[in-house]
């Protein structure tokens, strides 16, 4: 299936019925009166997150969205009969923003969850609401109010306690596959992993995570090289970052590629840059124990890095389980603060919107950049041509 993690769409409430001007007619009442009834009430929209999706493509190709108008009210004080709301399901971790005022009106982070999007007018009165000892037999009704317009921008952040970033071909993909059950595509040739894949591990019976692997990042990507810088914002929502290294890259330096990667996240989103970082050397099998050993050292040195080191190989296996144990470990220790320590669950929230308000702004600047590109593009063709020449998009 393809993995679509944004799209646009246009919602529509629906109107609320009129109200009814009737007079009751009835054999041998001579003075009925007014007994017009009032308008239904126009459907809802909402936008409920579904366990059961991971992907937003339906809403690629269908993008408008209407729900039913109110019916309107009838004789001998009959109501008209309300629309039915309309759920529209996404993804469990699908962020609502309106495309207008770019307000984030709700996300969506929990299964079942669910949010009024667009709201139902509401039905007009019948005449019998304006009778009166001076106004017995009114003539006036009220129409119902029009239902709600919005467009909606739908983002979709894959929910994962830990995110993998690298280089292309640095085994990442090889590594949620040696820990988890998912099974992504492993080639020798970069980017093979095209869209975010997600793993969970178990580390024990009761005990497990959920692991995400994105597409490799390569210098520039702040500015749109490559396919990692799209799928960024995937790690918004993680607790912790396994940086994987290639320590005997085919080309360039280990600690050049740390370095770059570090400096690309910076660029994308300072608070990203912030998030705790662990640094993973990959296929260390490709030389011997002590070599590989010196060659950490060095690059670790290099780095002056602080953080927390680890050596394996994805492919034999090696070191696997001792890094399992150690993500476990921090992870739960993570969430029993946040459940024990309000403060430190607040600064984490806190840190989490930044980080999704840096990332939005960041990829809807891109795009503006690339339209842009792309219109100056169509300028220069039209100038080289002395047919006209008509885009169509």
């Amino acid at each position: 299936m393809q993995f679509v993690d944004e799209a646009t769409i246009d919602v529509r409430a629906g109107n609320g019925g009129h109200g009814c001007l009737s007079f009751r007619r009835e054999k041998y009442v001579e003075f009925g009166g007014p007994d017009g009834g009032d308008g239904g009430a126009g459907g809802h929209v909402y936008v409920l997150a579904d366990s059961n999706l991971n992907t937003l493509v339906d809403y690629r190709y269908e993008r408008s969205y209407k729900a039913r108008n109110g019916e309107p009210g009838k004789g001998r004080q009959m109501t008209g009969k309300s629309a039915e709301d309309i759920y529209l399901k996404v993804p469990v971790g699908t962020t609502v923003v309106d495309l207008d005022t770019d307000e984030v009106l709700a996300d969506l982070t929990r299964d079942g969850e669910a949010v009024m999007v667009a709201k139902g007018g509401r039905g007009g009165l019948g005449n019998v609401h304006f009778k009166s000892s001076v106004n017995q037999a009114p003539r006036k009704t009220t129409n119902g109010t029009p239902g709600e317009v919005r467009r909606l921008r739908l983002e979709l952040k894959v929910l994962a306690d830990v995110g993998l970033l690298g280089m292309p071909n640095a085994g990442k993909s090889t590594l949620i596959r040696a820990i988890s059950a998912a099974k992504p595509k492993v080639a020798d040739y970069p980017f093979t992993t095209l869209v975010p894949n997600l793993g969970v591990v178990k580390a024990d019976r009761y005990r497990s995570f959920v692991v995400a692997d994105i597409p490799g990042l390569i210098e520039g990507a702040a500015e749109g090289a490559g396919l990692g810088i799209r799928f960024l914002k995937h790690l918004a929502r993680t607790r912790l970052l396994l940086h994987v290294v290639d320590i005997a890259p085919l080309d360039g330096e280990p600690a050049d590629q740390i370095d770059a990667i570090a400096d690309e996240l910076d660029r994308f989103s300072p608070a990203l840059a912030e998030q705790e970082r662990w640094l993973v050397f990959n296929k260390i099998d490709l030389l011997p124990d002590q070599e590989a050993a010196e060659r950490v050292d060095e690059i670790v040195a290099e780095l002056g890095w602080q953080g927390p080191v680890f050596r394996l190989s994805a492919a034999a296996g090696v070191g696997c389980e001792e890094l399992v144990y150690a993500l476990m470990n921090a992870i739960e220790e993570r969430r029993q603060r946040e459940k024990e320590d309000p403060e430190y669950a607040a600064g984490q929230r806190a840190l989490r919107e930044r980080l999704e308000q840096e990332a939005r702004e960041k990829i809807q600047e891109i795009k503006r950049v690339n339209r842009a590109a792309r219109d100056n593009d169509d300028d220069d063709d039209d100038d080289d041509h002395e047919v006209e020449i008509v885009y169509e998009r």
